[in-house]
């Protein structure tokens, strides 16, 4: 009989690249049965990127994986109702919808994928035991740190939090991160944890050719959305402007755009005919809308006010790489640490990093084509060693070990 896997799901959509794309389809692909337990926000599913998916369907099926919606709920509005549920060694507290559709899925192994849904997780976990005398592994697979002790909107939720957070890990049986400095992160807490990184790289893209670098535009690519602080378009026109004061050759892509906020995007008119805004693409076309770019910009400001952008390898970083498109970045230390040790980029030694220097190292790559065409090999090789078919080889290896526990 397969072994029943069962995602449980608080904040992100149901069609997440992480959880449905790779690790769900992943598992299924090597005979596990796999459901996912996933939120609906106002009665509507919701994609990737913010836009509600209307399915009159509270339980239905997408591409042989089994998806179960329940009504979303502000976790941070119980915290004090969790924190007496965790502190406990009972189960009977735990009533949120997430953990009664889990019980019932009587799965094998749990993976969650946030705080409240590894709440739901410890719940579940002590219910099947104690009321079923059925033993399940949970899996926290932590996307971030969250609480983030650098953000100042969590403070008021931190006192509580990061106890329970420590609480929840005894409980736990493996934790997955996505970068090195989330890893140690963790084991501070528990030096003996079980845990492993398992990055968020994309499939191994096929259609890859070296760039040559010969071609009468240079395209700087901008992946994901576009906010004041991700992606910044005010920074990203004048990084253009800078640089066509240099030449004419300088455009900006802009892969993704406007998530679901209240953020406008305009075009300044002398630029219309320099960025180009796809849209938000399926993720199996993102390397198909790669092929032309030259650099891959990400402007992560503001990091002090945040302890997972110091520690963030986003996907966007890995798409880059995986076509090889050398990475342009400020000073993330996660993303810096490879960008340094592979040589597949540049990064701009500072924290909050303007428009002005971020288009002179883009100048600087340009006149040097011989140092980009190296970086490039070097991001393409990168990505050969750490593909998603690299990472799925570590998911597997985890449930494996479960599995004989």
């Amino acid at each position: 009989m397969a072994t029943k896997v069962c995602m449980l799901v608080t904040a992100h959509s149901f069609l997440d690249a992480r959880i449905f794309k790779k690790e769900a389809k992943s598992l299924m692909k090597n005979g596990y049965k796999v459901t996912m337990i996933v939120p609906r926000l106002k009665g509507n599913l919701f994609d990737v990127d913010g836009k509600t998916l209307p399915n009159p369907f509270k339980v239905f099926k997408r591409e042989g994986i089994k998806i179960i919606t329940y009504d979303f709920f502000d976790y941070t509005k119980q915290l004090n109702l969790m924190n007496k549920n965790i502190n406990s060694s009972h189960h009977q507290g735990f009533i949120d919808n997430l953990t009664k559709l889990g019980i019932n899925e009587e799965a094998d192994i749990y993976h969650a994928h946030e705080f409240a849904s590894l709440y739901s997780g410890i719940g579940i976990k002590r219910t099947l035991e104690k009321s079923k005398g059925k033993k399940v592994k949970l899996i926290y697979d932590s996307h971030e740190i969250d609480p983030d002790p650098y953000n100042a909107n969590q403070k008021e939720h931190e006192k509580l939090m990061r106890p329970m957070l420590v609480k929840m890990l005894k409980e736990v049986d493996y934790v997955i991160t996505v970068s090195n400095s989330m890893k140690s992160w963790y084991l501070n807490f528990d030096p003996k944890l079980p845990i492993e990184v398992v990055y968020n790289s994309p499939p191994l893209s096929t259609n890859f050719s070296p760039k040559d670098y010969n071609s009468d535009r240079f395209i700087i690519v901008h992946e994901g959305a576009i906010t004041q602080t991700k992606g910044n378009f005010k920074k990203l026109t004048r990084i253009l402007e800078i640089c066509n004061q240099n030449s004419d050759k300088f455009h900006f892509k802009i892969i993704g755009g406007i998530h679901g906020t209240k953020y406008k995007l305009t075009i300044p008119s002398h630029l219309k005919n320099k960025i180009e805004v796809t849209g938000w693409v399926d993720y199996f076309v993102i390397p198909e809308m790669m092929k032309d770019a030259d650099i891959g910009w990400i402007d992560f400001d503001q990091l002090h006010l945040s302890l997972n952008r110091q520690y963030a390898l986003p996907n966007k970083f890995f798409s880059y790489l995986n076509n090889g498109v050398p990475v342009l970045v400020n000073q993330c230390p996660e993303m810096e640490d490879i960008v340094k040790k592979y040589n597949c980029g540049i990064v701009i030694e500072k924290e909050h990093a303007t428009a002005e220097d971020y288009a002179n190292a883009i100048l600087s790559l340009y006149n040097n084509k011989n140092q980009l065409r190296e970086m490039s090999n070097n991001a393409r090789n990168f990505m050969i060693a750490n593909s998603w078919e690299e990472m799925e080889k570590r998911l597997l290896t985890i449930y494996k070990k479960l599995q004989n526990q």
